[in-house]
């Protein structure tokens, strides 16, 4: 009687663990995205940099606003991979240095106040249009290729060699997986509870420009208080920076040594990813840097000694239809037509 006794209770201990972890993964979340063949979402991705370099004494100041309008369509899933075509539709750029704006609008291709610089805007309208086939990996949600790349680098470097080349260094292939990542790259490895934590790091290496180490730690809050439909993680964002090893040929200048690092990150506002549960995106984002260095740059053989300060504020919004006035709404699939009425009896 005893081990029968003993039997059912660890039965019953089997099942109210069962039932408490079934409980528990109630409350978790992986944040995973979900995707439909043929059904395209579209982001739109905006980032304001406002940027203190003091050169000799002289502060030069650089402002940059440019707004990029993605358009994403799920083609084929075959096995764990998505392969997913993603099209810059459109994009929006604003750089002001010292006071001498450049401006881009893609729906207006004839802004006042930029036509000082043509070579700068050929480059920004090569942008528009641009396409990449984007596998992605569903057991880990990471980007495994990107295809395009090399078309792109044509498009941009529109032969012009020394452009080119300085392309092919800078845009590698880890650099493209981390800017065509789908997922705002917050999928942790296992299913999140409110008040827990997890870290990503990117490592993007730019060749003759440097590497910056970036770590995002998001904290899942629950819901948010004001879009209550929507899950709610605070991130904290480090980075770090070190100056280029290798070749710099492409540049006019070379980074010889130096420093970038986060100033404290508590001091920005607080950045924040809000994830739909029911349509698996990212819905909206805000992520603040504030950074400080001193850097050292070899121009015509001279070093000078650089202090830069600089915040960043990059904004993310999803939805299923464009963000972009002129672009093409996805057409609604046809209906199908209705059977054929039955012969009316005689």
């Amino acid at each position: 009687m005893s081990a029968i006794r003993l039997s059912v209770a660890a039965v019953l201990a089997l099942a109210i663990g069962a039932t408490v972890a079934a409980q528990d993964n109630k409350d978790k979340s992986r944040f995973e995205p979900k995707l439909e063949k043929d059904k395209p979402f579209y982001q739109k991705v905006n980032t304001d940099v406002q940027q203190i370099i003091k050169v000799q004494n002289q502060d030069l100041t650089q402002k940059q606003d440019s707004t990029f309008y993605f358009k994403w369509t799920p083609e084929k899933k075959d096995g764990d991979k998505w392969t997913l075509k993603e099209k810059i539709e459109g994009l929006k750029m604003t750089i002001d240095i010292s006071g001498n704006p450049i401006t881009y609008d893609s729906e207006n291709k004839t802004p006042s106040g930029s036509a000082g610089n043509p070579g700068l805007l050929d480059f920004f309208k090569n942008i528009e249009g641009a396409e990449f086939l984007v596998t992605l990996d569903t057991k880990n949600w990471k980007v495994e290729k990107v295809d395009g790349k090399d078309d792109f680098i044509k498009k941009l470097g529109t032969g012009n060699t020394q452009m080119d080349s300085l392309l092919k260094k800078i845009m590698t292939d880890d650099a493209l997986k981390q800017m065509a990542d789908p997922t705002f790259n917050i999928v942790p490895d296992a299913p999140k509870a409110p008040k827990e934590s997890w870290e990503k790091k990117q490592t993007l290496a730019l060749g003759p420009i440097g590497t910056y180490e970036v770590t995002y730690k998001y904290t899942y809050v629950g819901k948010d208080p004001t879009k209550k439909h929507l899950d709610r993680l605070d991130v904290a964002t480090s980075l770090t920076y070190k100056p280029p090893t290798g070749n710099t040929e492409g540049l006019n200048f070379k980074i010889k040594d130096g420093k970038i690092t986060t100033v404290d990150p508590g001091a920005m506002e607080k950045s924040f990813v809000l994830y739909n549960p029911a349509t698996g995106r990212v819905e909206d984002a805000e992520i603040y840097l504030k950074l400080r260095g001193d850097l050292t740059v070899t121009i015509g053989g001279t070093d000078t000694k650089v202090e830069l300060q600089q915040t960043q504020k990059t904004t993310l919004k999803s939805g299923n239809d464009p963000f972009l006035k002129s672009a093409t709404p996805p057409t609604p699939p046809t209906p199908p037509a209705p059977p054929p009425a039955p012969p009316k009896k005689p």
